[in-house]
């Protein structure tokens, strides 16, 4: 994997003067806070995924670089080996295939998805397994593909976070009492939330 070589600070700074692009009309480009903004480019903060996004986008680079890896600034389109159009998502950590996990965003690197599955990629980005809850289908190591979104059908898989900051991959099942995680491994029980 490719290590961070630069700020994010640095990088925007970077394209914006590359790019020919101040503050204020990356702000009205993006959506994103002129106050915001600031605090990007003067390095107090860096912005969060959608942020990121949003941000490579209107500066027509890739979000990797844009995020300090040591990858090529300009985006490109990518294929896979079979000739099949890809986009980078980012991989922000680990999920927990069992209980008791801390949430947490923690960019890692990215990893690269067809199109036709993702899209653009805008709405996604990835976490690698942990433990053996959903053994057989999700095992250790595994790398998940999520699409952040506030609510799921009955039977999917999601990563769902509980108590405020736990996160798990569990198959969900509604009820009308609540919602059931439900482990694929026997060795787990289910949990009930209410």
């Amino acid at each position: 994997m490719e290590g961070l070589v630069d700020t994010f600070s640095n990088r925007l700074n970077t394209a914006m003067r590359i790019r020919n692009i101040k503050a204020t009309e990356l702000s009205e480009k993006t959506g994103i806070a002129k106050s915001s903004l600031s605090e990007y480019i003067n390095g107090k903060y860096e912005a969060k995924q959608d942020g990121v996004y949003l941000l490579a986008r209107a500066l027509n680079v890739n979000e990797a670089w844009l995020m300090g890896l040591d990858v090529p600034m300009d985006r490109e389109l990518k294929t896979d080996v079979l000739g099949n159009l890809v986009v980078s998502i980012p991989l922000l950590g680990s999920v927990k295939a069992g209980y008791n996990y801390l949430a947490q965003e923690n960019w890692i690197g990215t990893v690269d998805v067809e199109t036709s599955l993702v899209g653009n990629g805008k709405d996604f980005f990835a976490l690698k397994v942990k433990g053996d809850s959903m053994a057989p289908v999700f095992v250790e190591e595994d790398i998940v593909i999520v699409r952040k979104q506030n609510d799921c059908e009955n039977n999917e898989f999601a990563i769902v976070i509980i108590n405020g900051d736990e996160g798990t991959l569990k198959k969900i099942k509604k009820t009308d009492n609540g919602i059931i995680l439900q482990p694929l491994n026997p060795a787990y029980r289910t949990c009930n939330v209410y």
